[in-house]
Formats: C-alpha cells, structure tokens, sequence
C-alpha cells in the first residue's frame, strides 16, 4: 500500500506513483499544485508539493495510476502539529518506523529505554563526539 502524505518533495511522489520526476513536475505546472521551498536547500528549485483533496484526486483519475492503492488521509486543515513536520529527515525517520514489523519497534523501544539516546547514537556511530 502506498502512503501519501500531506507534503511531499517532487522525488518521493514520483516514487510514490511510479512517474518520472520530470512528470510531476509537469503536473505542477499544468495543475497548479500548492508547493513550498525546501528550507535550507539553495535555489529555490527543491519543492514540497502540498498532498490537498485537489492532488489526490487527480491522482485517482489519472488512468495509470486508478489501479494504485493510494492511502488516501482525511482532509483536514493543514496544521503543522510539530516542527519537525516540515523537516524531511523527520519524515523519513517516520517512514523508517511505520516499515517496521511490530517486534522490531518493541526490539528498538526495549534499547532506548536501555541505552537511553546517548548509547543508541553510540551504537549508530553517530554520537557527539565532545559530549
């Protein structure tokens, strides 16, 4: 099952739905989709496409893409409930979970409560090396 989520940049949609970059694109123009700047990145050419009912249902009605299992989130007012939302390494921590089986999230639950965050980074190797 594929997952949408309310903001995406240009190339995970495209993975999403199995177009070419360059397509997306397209359909930006052509549909004048929401987009925002990716903060930090230089340019102005790194986008996030705003996933609203309007995207969603193009999506649905493009003939190559009717026989995706799209998950289709509730409309809801877009609302950023955390900071972290807007931060792509934050989402893709968040995909990295929702991929995991329920044994290796109570595996990983298990070592924080164990090694706390300083040993899970430890262990990652990407620990702060002048804490």
């Amino acid at each position: 099952m594929k997952i949408l989520h309310s903001k995406m940049t240009t190339q995970e949609l495209a993975n999403c739905v199995g177009m070419a970059k360059q397509t997306i694109n397209r359909w930006i123009r052509e549909q004048h989709w929401i987009t925002e700047p990716i903060p930090g990145v230089k340019g102005g050419r790194a986008r996030l496409i705003h996933i609203t009912p309007e995207v969603r249902n193009f999506l649905s009605s493009t003939p190559k893409l009717r026989h995706l299992s799209l998950t289709l989130q509730a409309a809801e007012n877009e609302f950023p409930y955390h900071a972290q939302d807007s931060c792509p390494l934050w989402r893709q921590i968040q995909d990295v979970l929702a991929m995991m089986t329920d044994e290796e999230k109570q595996r990983l639950h298990v070592l924080l409560v164990r090694e706390g965050l300083s040993g899970f980074l430890q262990r990652l190797k990407i620990a702060d090396e002048s804490a």
